[in-house]
């Protein structure tokens, strides 16, 4: 449960640690979190609602920033980029927040990255992406290509002996690029084949035509990219179709299924798939034991937690110590001060932030259980420094 708040020091002056405008008192600061909890895309983003929402509860327990406890507004992106937009401008424009979380497919995130860089907002952006970006008006919480999608190549080849790829994805922005830095590093690097390659659109429920040129091909590895609510259908197609990813015949690949989407995909129709990503909530640590614990209390003991979330878990955490770093609210001076700004107590178990604004963080594959959680079966000794912008796959 989260510890009520503590009595604040007298706080800053108001205007000493706000020059530009922002909602800042002298007792609170407001924050926005734009995230789809209607449509297709809500069975992923409701997870980073629901820990952002954790993380400014527990900062405003402790005392908040700089003295002043954080208030939300929170806005609905529905799913429809053109939403997120419009949400984004007023968030920044009509309710001036210092900050805001959110975001979650590429597609959003290129909706609204004009907008920051307009008005001058601080965007913290949770979700693994294809990179080839680096705005000073972001900072990325997830993982970029290098660390998620070349390290899982990587790995299904060396642990797997993987030589055939059939790659799939749904029909934007993230999943197509992500599908282009792979099959150049299948092809170019690992010297591998990738033998089928097909794109979806947002919550397209029928693939079974999809399945059958899979069954047909019999690639060592499917490679899947699908998002939102459209994994439920694909995992159940696949597995009513007889593809069984237990019997070491096919690997399964994913970069898009957390534990989020394996509570409407249901734990036995992915039970033997592999995930690549920096976090799962089957981490053994005493910070991940204490955010698990957390988040189930506040969210319900059904509550499930994957790599997304946690790292929207972040976001606050990331801006709480940067403000306090540049002893100002005010977006110019947190930008300069976020670059070196550390996190001992994530869950995933340390991060720290570039100058490139992503993060330093470990690689983990995890293997489905059908209890809905993943077991960690690889991660890399050290962190990965962060490469939004890799030689030879822009």
């Amino acid at each position: 449960m989260v510890l009520a708040a503590t009595a604040n020091a007298a706080a800053p002056p108001t205007a000493e640690v706000n020059t530009t405008g922002l909602a800042v008192t002298d007792d609170t600061v407001n924050v926005g979190i734009l995230h789809s909890v209607t449509g297709t895309m809500a069975i992923s983003e409701e997870g980073s609602v629901q820990a952002e929402i954790l993380a400014i509860e527990q900062i405003n327990a402790m005392g908040g920033v700089l003295g002043r406890q954080i208030e939300y507004i929170q806005e609905d992106g529905a799913s429809d980029w053109p939403t997120f937009a419009d949400r984004s401008r007023k968030l920044l424009r009509q309710d001036n927040v210092a900050a805001v979380f959110g975001c979650w497919t590429s597609a959003s995130r290129k909706a609204v990255l004009p907008i920051f860089e307009q008005y001058n907002g601080m965007l913290y952006y949770p979700t693994f992406y294809e990179g080839l970006e680096q705005s000073p008006n972001v900072i990325y919480t997830g993982q970029e290509a290098t660390q998620q999608i070349l390290a899982g190549l990587n790995w299904v080849k060396e642990e797997k002996g993987a030589e055939t790829f059939y790659l799939l994805g749904s029909d934007y922005i993230w999943p197509r690029t992500s599908n282009k830095i792979a099959r150049k590093h299948i092809e170019d690097v690992l010297g591998l084949e990738v033998v089928g390659e097909d794109y979806f659109p947002l919550g397209h429920t029928q693939f079974n035509s999809a399945i059958n040129r899979i069954r047909l091909k019999k690639p060592d590895v499917i490679y899947a990219i699908i998002v939102g609510g459209s994994n439920v259908a694909f995992y159940k197609q696949l597995e009513a179709a007889g593809i069984d990813l237990t019997d070491g015949k096919t690997t399964l690949l994913t970069i898009s299924v957390t534990e989020d989407e394996i509570l409407g995909i249901g734990g036995r129709n992915i039970e033997g798939a592999y995930a690549a990503m920096k976090y799962f909530q089957s981490l053994d640590n005493p910070n991940n034991e204490a955010f698990v614990k957390a988040f189930k209390e506040r969210w319900g003991e059904d509550s499930v937690i994957g790599d997304v979330t946690q790292a929207a878990y972040l976001g606050p955490w990331l801006w709480k110590a940067a403000v306090e770093k540049a002893g100002s609210f005010d977006i110019d001076k947190v930008r300069e001060a976020s670059p070196g700004i550390e996190l001992t107590t994530a869950p995933e178990g340390y991060v720290r932030i570039h100058e490139n604004h992503h993060l330093w963080s470990k690689t983990r594959v995890g293997r489905a259980m059908a209890n809905g959680q993943y077991e960690v079966v690889f991660e890399t000794d050290e962190l990965m420094e962060p490469d939004p912008f890799p030689e030879g796959y822009q």
